[in-house]
Formats: C-alpha cells, structure tokens, sequence
C-alpha cells in the first residue's frame, strides 16, 4: 500500500532501539510535562517529537532491519538534512498563509478520492484500518495534505511561474553539451560456447580436442545456413536461453583484438571458432551501431527539460534564501543549529546542490 503523504510516523521505532540522538538528550527518565522544544521559526515551534518523527519518516524504508548501531549512525546521517528541509518547509507554508492559501473541504475530499482510489479503498472500514497502520487520525492527514499543497502552490506561484526557457538557451546548451548527446557504438552478438571440461588448472589434451571437433562441427552448420538461434540450444553458455543473444554492448569495453576481429565482420557474419578461457566459442555478429550525435530538433524538448530544471532549483534556493534571511530563527538547541548551518554550507558549495523539497 503507498504511504500517505505525511511525516507522522509511529515513534517506537526509534524508542524501542535506545537511539534517540544524543544531541537531543533530555534530563533523567522521568515524565516530561512540557514538550522540549529544539527551534522557533518565526514563533512557530518544532519540538523533540516533531524531530524524531520525522527521523523515522526518513527510516521507514520496507524490509529495513538495522541494528541499533546502524540506526544511530543513520539517523545522525540524516538529521541535518531533516532539519533544513523542516524549516524550509514552516518557512513556505509561512508564506502560503499569508497568501491565504487553504485547502478547502472540495480539494480534501477529492485528495481523499484519488487516495483510496490508489490504494484500491472502496469501504471506510478499510480507509480506517489505514489510517490506524500508518498511525494517523483524518484531523492529522488533512493536515499533512494541507501543508503539501500549500509548499507545492507556493513554489509555483511565487517561483516556478515565472520561469522560461528561450530557444537561444536550448542552442546553447546543445552546443556546450553535445556529449551528453551521442551514442557509443555498440555491437549485438549472438554466441554459441562449447565448454572444454576440466578443473581450469590442466588440460585434457583429448577432451579439447573433441570440444573442438564440436565447435568446428556447430560453425559448419551455420555456414550452411542452418539458424544461428537455433544451434545456440546447443551452447554451454547462459545465453543459450535467449538464444545465445548479448548486448548491445560498448565497442570500448571489447578487448582490442576481439574488436578489431568484429570490425571487419557485417551484420550476419559468423566469425571463426575462437579459443576463450571457458573453450571455444562461436561469434555471430548481429547488429552494430556507430558513433551517433543526436540531432539538435530531436534533442530540443529534452534539453528545454533540463534548463527548466536547473532553473527551477537555483530560482527556488535563491527564493528560500530570502525566507531564510527575513525570518527569526531562534535555536534552543546550539548543536543542531551547527548541523543545520553545516548542511547549507555543503549545498551551498555543491553545484545544483540546493534543498530539494
């Protein structure tokens, strides 16, 4: 079943392995009244719950079984991230309330709609029972949705609207980039193996004899038109159960006499029996392609899809890093305001390395 969209997630996980990250330890075990908060973001907080929430968010990946060890050292892999996408994200929704972006009862009920449709849900008792697996209440998921839909409409009213990509670009990019855009030659090969037995350190002299008797015997039988896929039944080879087909493969990964040997071979020949490590084998060469530059019309949408993206991501960290700046963020936790400074430092230094959302 997909998840529903939300970071609420059950917190045992983390408990029950004693890994809650020490930089968020608290005091002796006793019954916490009042919820530790860790930072203010414009007055609006986000506590020790919401952090280790959305650690096993971020864990919860099917049939995962790590040891507490494990654990740890992801969770303290992944936190900084979580904290920079988690005040990203109260600073765009910020944003879309005082925009007076809301979701409405229609636009619930329709997300509810293409959910259980989805999730092929066709009673309420089933939608409970989902909600109850993913540890959720109707209140808690119209939340989660909510806050989605705000994030996405404001990225794309106040940033993504406003992006183009002219043709000049495209050119452009085309030109710097055409590398990106030529093929490798390749070769498709069909083969037939005959194995020598043996224990690889010694030959049996009458054994390699008879398995080239075999090979010669196959290679004739093709000459002679009989089909290539056909006698691939007879290969010792795994191919020989798509009749003996391999590849395409990198011209540039051939070793240099085997290649030189296939270029001077057409699409249909079949090449001379040839001694491997394994014992003899039979090549026929199937098809082969040659260095290729794909044009320029057929590379223009894919090229214009890769501007708006890389334009998309530097609009958008340029945008969030005004929200950053405007905003009041108050760190009750020094250590994990250093993560959080460390981690946009690193994206900050990474090319198109900005905080995916």
């Amino acid at each position: 079943m997909k998840r529903f969209p939300t970071f609420r997630a059950p917190r045992f996980v983390l408990l029950s392995a004693g890994c809650i990250i020490a930089l968020c330890a608290v005091a002796p075990l006793r019954a916490e009244i009042v919820e530790r908060v860790l930072v203010k973001v414009n007055g609006e907080i986000f506590t020790k719950t919401d952090l280790e929430a959305r650690q096993v968010a971020a864990l919860r990946e099917p049939g995962q079984q790590l040891s507490d060890t494990e654990l740890k050292a992801r969770i303290e892999q992944l936190t900084p991230q979580i904290l920079v996408d988690t005040i990203d994200e109260m600073l765009l929704i910020q944003r879309g309330k005082e925009l007076g972006y809301r979701l409405s009862e229609d636009q619930f009920n329709d997300v509810l709609t293409r959910l259980k449709a989805d999730n092929k849900i066709t009673t309420d008792e089933q939608f409970q029972a989902a909600l109850r697996q993913e540890g959720l209440t109707l209140p808690e998921l119209r939340k989660s949705i909510e806050r989605r839909m705000i994030v996405e409409r404001v990225q794309q009213n106040e940033v993504f609207s406003h992006i183009g990509v002219t043709q000049d670009e495209i050119k452009k990019y085309y030109d710097e980039h055409k590398s990106e855009f030529t093929s490798v030659p390749t070769v498709t090969l069909r083969e037939i193996l005959v194995k020598v037995p043996g224990d690889g350190k010694t030959v049996n002299v009458g054994l390699d004899e008879e398995a080239k008797r075999k090979a010669d015997s196959i290679r004739e039988r093709t000459l002679k038109g009989e089909s290539f896929e056909k006698l691939a039944e007879l290969s010792d080879a795994p191919s020989k159960a798509n009749g003996g087909l391999i590849g395409p493969i990198s011209r540039g990964d051939l070793d240099a006499n085997f290649a030189k040997m296939l270029a001077a071979m057409k699409a249909g020949d079949v090449s001379p029996v040839l001694r491997t490590p394994a014992g003899y084998d039979i090549v026929k060469l199937e098809s082969a392609t040659e260095t290729k530059l794909l044009p320029f019309d057929e590379a223009r949408q894919q090229i214009a899809n890769r501007v708006f993206a890389a334009k998309q991501q530097a609009d958008f960290d340029a945008y969030i890093t005004k929200l950053r700046a405007a905003a009041i963020i108050d760190w009750k936790v020094p250590e994990l305001k250093k993560l959080y400074d460390e981690q946009i430092a690193r994206a900050r230094a990474t090319p198109g390395g900005g905080v995916s959302q």
